[in-house]
């Protein structure tokens, strides 16, 4: 029996509960209050083990995920919209999918400003001035603003892998030593 892919379910519910939240923050007048407390969330998520592995287990009943991410949230100082957002997010035990659904609010508010976004991985983390010169070169080759969204990946060694819409460019220490290797075992 095939296993289903849930790939496309979390990305259906990402984009669902993103355009809402969007939609509310666009009435508050507060769409980059909310990106950037999403963007709190989310260096939370990059930095804690232990927070990633409550919002991704199912072991972890509805109220223990809401009053957890509940904790986190007051803690870090995300409160009004991100904060009953997660909430909700964790009552309706969809905190699997809150990774997704920051990606999906960050592309809705680049679009409504008129920016693309560019999801950027590194081994770590960028200065200002690497983020702007990064932002230069992709608007060189996109043509338009474009806002940057950095997750931390020690695991790609150095070097970027940066997604601009179906794009992907990826110049990581990984991929390039993994290609060595097979070009050495086709030699050898």
């Amino acid at each position: 029996m095939p296993v289903a892919d849930t790939s496309q379910l979390i990305s259906g519910v990402a984009e669902r509960y993103a355009s809402s939240l969007f939609e509310l923050a666009l009435e508050s007048g507060s769409i980059d209050q909310v990106g950037a407390d999403l963007d709190r969330f989310q260096a939370l998520l990059d930095e804690s083990e232990d927070l990633r592995r409550l919002v991704a287990s199912p072991v972890f009943s509805a109220d223990e995920q809401r009053q957890a991410v509940s904790a986190v949230a007051d803690r870090a100082g995300i409160t009004g919209l991100v904060g009953n957002f997660l909430k909700v997010v964790a009552g309706n035990r969809r905190l699997f999918a809150v990774p997704g659904m920051i990606r999906a609010y960050r592309e809705v508010a680049a679009q409504h400003r008129g920016q693309v976004t560019a999801e950027v991985t590194s081994a770590h983390a960028l200065s200002a001035e690497q983020e702007s010169e990064l932002k230069s070169a992709l608007k060189g080759v996109t043509g338009k603003d474009v806002a940057i969204a950095v997750s931390i990946d020690p695991s790609i060694l150095g070097g970027l892998i940066v997604k601009v819409g179906s794009r992907q460019i990826d110049t990581s220490l990984r991929t390039k030593l993994s290609t060595l290797k097979l070009a050495l075992k086709e030699v050898g």
